[in-house]
């Protein structure tokens, strides 16, 4: 009986413990982005809380280029920006804190001027209302400082500013013909937004004016795009003025608990990733 009690006792903290360690566990998803037109390329390190060594690393990251999502852990991270081409151990540019929740996704963006770079956090939804999809708009034109944007004809975002970012909005499925609208510029582009799908519309500054991209943040079922080259910010892409040729680069892993396969990232011109129709 003594034994069964001690036994019991025993088993109590560690049933505890158990349940305390399951209810922090789960996976969820983060990427990166270069966001900021006039600022050089940047190298991107993404740290676990309290580890020292990178669990991602992405080498000469220009303007327009993202990374995957890639699962990790929940738990907190940092994010380290770069000159691209620096000792991993000198003092970043730039630096934020992320805390990543179990089934939620998030992207981390330069964003902003050179003179004003910012990391900014975006929680990226991977839901929609039943037979909806959702979209939203980033700014990332520093040449038109403000843009309007539409989904047929009707104006989702009346002014958009460089740098901002609108909340998701929910638009009947459908194939739609989008325009960003400056005071020099205009862009256009016509995509098909399935039922259950989140997409966010980059405006970007491209080689002859304004470029919108059309980024898949989840494909439904509330999970994000497994990454390829069609799929936006969910897969790979690249972008940069005067330097449209494909590149691949190799990148740094750590080792990611939750981690599915190596990671890698193409830089390729944002503008093969559209799907425009006619």
């Amino acid at each position: 009986m003594l034994l069964a009690a001690s036994a019991l006792l025993l088993g109590i903290p560690a049933a505890a413990t158990a349940s305390a360690a399951s209810s922090t566990t789960g996976t969820g998803w983060i990427r990166l982005a270069h966001l900021s037109p006039n600022t050089p390329a940047v190298d991107v390190y993404l740290y676990s809380f309290g580890n020292s060594n990178a669990e991602i690393v992405l080498h000469h990251v220009a303007y327009g280029t993202v990374s995957p999502y890639e699962a990790v852990t929940a738990g907190d991270y940092s994010v380290a920006m770069r000159v691209s081409g620096a000792s991993p151990s000198s003092q970043p540019v730039l630096s934020t804190s992320v805390t990543v929740k179990a089934d939620h996704a998030y992207t981390v963006a330069g964003m902003g001027p050179e003179s004003g770079l910012r990391l900014q956090v975006l929680d990226d939804q991977l839901t929609t209302p039943s037979g909806k999809s959702v979209i939203r708009v980033i700014q990332a034109s520093l040449k038109q400082q403000t843009v309007k944007f539409t989904c047929g004809g009707q104006t989702i975002v009346p002014k958009a500013t460089f740098g901002s970012v609108s909340a998701y909005q929910a638009i009947p499925a459908n194939t739609w013909t989008m325009q960003a609208i400056g005071s020099g510029a205009t862009a256009t582009g016509r995509w098909a937004m399935a039922p259950g799908t989140v997409h966010t519309m980059v405006v970007l500054d491209g080689t002859n004016g304004l470029e919108i991209v059309n980024l898949v943040d989840a494909a439904g079922a509330g999970q994000p795009p497994a990454g390829g080259v069609t799929t936006g910010f969910g897969g790979t892409a690249g972008h940069g003025p005067g330097s449209p040729a494909p590149w691949l680069a190799l990148i740094g892993v750590g080792a990611l608990i939750t981690l599915t396969g190596g990671f890698r990232l193409r830089r390729h011109g944002l503008r093969r990733q559209l799907t425009i129709g006619s």
